[in-house]
């Protein structure tokens, strides 16, 4: 998919921050469905490869029909500064999703910095799996803008979005949100904030234990995957899922949870630990829980 370089040209689109697995996720999620995206990220070489990988992403979304049909894409914008892409006067953004590293630091600070170039009354979206929204509030002057959520991976398939409500959280912030999903084919669930909210407060202790039943010996991943995709209903199996998540992510999120509940089940377990260190990171990084030749971001 080609991309232009520079300020966007006429025309109302959606500013994506991060061109990492999740922004670009989102970004082709948005470009497929005829919605022009404003996509910025510091890292030259990830922006570079970033149209690529979209193309490639928005391509397989229309094999596999989860795009309308006659859909045609909306154009993609890349840029390394924020002010540029997010501020131009002739293309002011419809909603700003920040989609950076799970770090409530690194988060915090691209919001703030969001807060004060946009228009008040522009749904600020930070996309997270963990970190509750009432937190990051804090750095913004406006919160009443800002709003979660946590797509799940990849976005362009998964229909569902889980929609985070912080205490701050504005009714028009929640119904822009909302529209901008309807317009995107996704359904929204909304809940309330809270260290993990209700996906990853379940899943990611989930798969920790999993690791942990691997760690012990009692039985492989693909084991593990198999009984619980056959005799539970988990469509992918725990491990496999941890590599499609990313398991440097993992890590991140349960910490987070770890942290901010004091569940010692959230604990990351040593061998998801040494396989970060040993940058066995997943699906992206080519290697994990299973080997995915040829399949490294």
């Amino acid at each position: 998919m080609a991309a232009e370089n520079g300020t966007p040209g006429a025309g109302r689109r959606l500013a994506v921050l991060g061109a990492g697995v999740m922004g670009s996720g989102i970004a082709a999620l948005a470009v497929g469905h005829g919605v022009a995206v404003s996509l910025i990220d510091l890292d030259r070489r990830r922006l570079a490869e970033a149209p690529t990988r979209i193309g490639n992403q928005v391509r397989t979304a229309r094999l596999m029909g989860a795009l309308p049909d006659g859909a045609v894409p909306g154009a993609l914008v890349t840029g390394l500064s924020l002010a540029d892409l997010v501020t131009a006067d002739d293309a002011p953004p419809i909603a700003v999703i920040e989609a950076v590293t799970e770090d409530p630091d690194a988060k915090a600070k691209v919001l703030a910095d969001v807060c004060a170039l946009v228009a008040p009354g522009t749904p600020i979206i930070s996309n997270t799996s963990a970190i509750p929204i009432d937190e990051l509030a804090g750095a913004m002057a406006r919160p009443v803008d800002l709003i979660g959520t946590h797509f799940m991976n990849p976005p362009y398939l998964i229909r569902t979005v889980e929609v985070i409500r912080g205490t701050h959280t504005g009714e028009a912030t929640l119904a822009a949100l909302r529209a901008l999903l309807a317009t995107l084919r996704r359904q929204s669930i909304v809940v309330d904030d809270a260290p993990g909210f209700v996906t990853s407060r379940l899943l990611h202790p989930m798969i920790n234990d999993a690791v942990r039943v691997v760690a012990a010996g009692t039985a492989n991943a693909e084991s593990v995957d198999l009984l619980m995709q056959g005799c539970l209903g988990h469509p992918t199996g725990p491990l496999r899922t941890a590599d499609l998540i990313g398991l440097d992510n993992l890590v991140d999120s349960l910490w987070v949870l770890h942290s901010r509940t004091g569940d010692e089940g959230c604990r990351p377990c040593d061998l998801l630990l040494e396989m970060v260190r040993a940058g066995r990171l997943g699906r992206k990084s080519g290697r994990g829980f299973y080997e995915y030749e040829g399949e490294r971001a």
